[in-house]
């Protein structure tokens, strides 16, 4: 899994060098009844202007001209499959949802799955990573006038303001919040348009 880690800092470094190339993003947030989540997307997309090989670097162009140029290391596999006019597409989600388990019997832990996946051997690079953490925690402290639940996890004790009066009535000392965040990057280079 870690060679597959590695090959998405392509998408990484596209991301975070480039973010004004042609970024889009929503989000969403909503909750009900001990339940609340919030979720968010970008998608940046640019066009492969220049490549040097000898010193794998990429130069990326967004829709509006702006450019950045990126350092992919050795990790990067299919790297010359690459060419100039190339599309790069990369997307990130992330999500934390959580939810309040009324009398929870859990014992106070933390999970964390991942998973990733990459193109083959001589196709254009592209691949996705993902991880889902989740926490359970006990609420050990309430606070009714600043409406703060103090929460007891595995490894730390936090205070967490509840700014939405009808959910902090919700809550009682001896529940269990379950916490889970969870995020993917996804990343694909087409051919240049025709």
């Amino acid at each position: 899994m870690h060679r597959s880690i590695a090959v998405m800092s392509f998408a990484l470094c596209a991301a975070t060098a480039v973010p004004a190339l042609a970024q889009t993003g929503s989000a969403v947030v909503g909750t009900g009844p001990g339940v609340a989540g919030a979720a968010q997307t970008v998608k940046i997309t640019a066009t492969i202007t220049a490549i040097d090989p000898a010193t794998r670097e990429v130069t990326l162009k967004g829709p509006k001209g702006n450019e950045a140029t990126v350092l992919l290391g050795p990790e990067v596999k299919n790297f010359s499959q690459m060419k100039v006019g190339d599309v790069v597409n990369a997307e990130y989600v992330e999500a934390l949802t959580l939810e309040l388990k009324k009398g929870g019997q859990a014992v106070p832990g933390r999970t964390e799955n991942a998973g990733a996946t990459a193109a083959k051997a001589g196709e254009k690079p592209a691949g996705m990573v993902g991880r889902q953490v989740t926490v359970t925690a006990n609420v050990i402290a309430l606070d009714p006038p600043t409406q703060t639940v103090t929460l007891k996890g595995p490894k730390q004790t936090v205070d967490v303001k509840v700014a939405d009066p009808e959910q902090f009535k919700r809550i009682s000392v001896g529940d269990q919040v379950e916490a889970t965040y969870t995020e993917a990057l996804a990343i694909s280079v087409e051919a240049a348009p025709k």
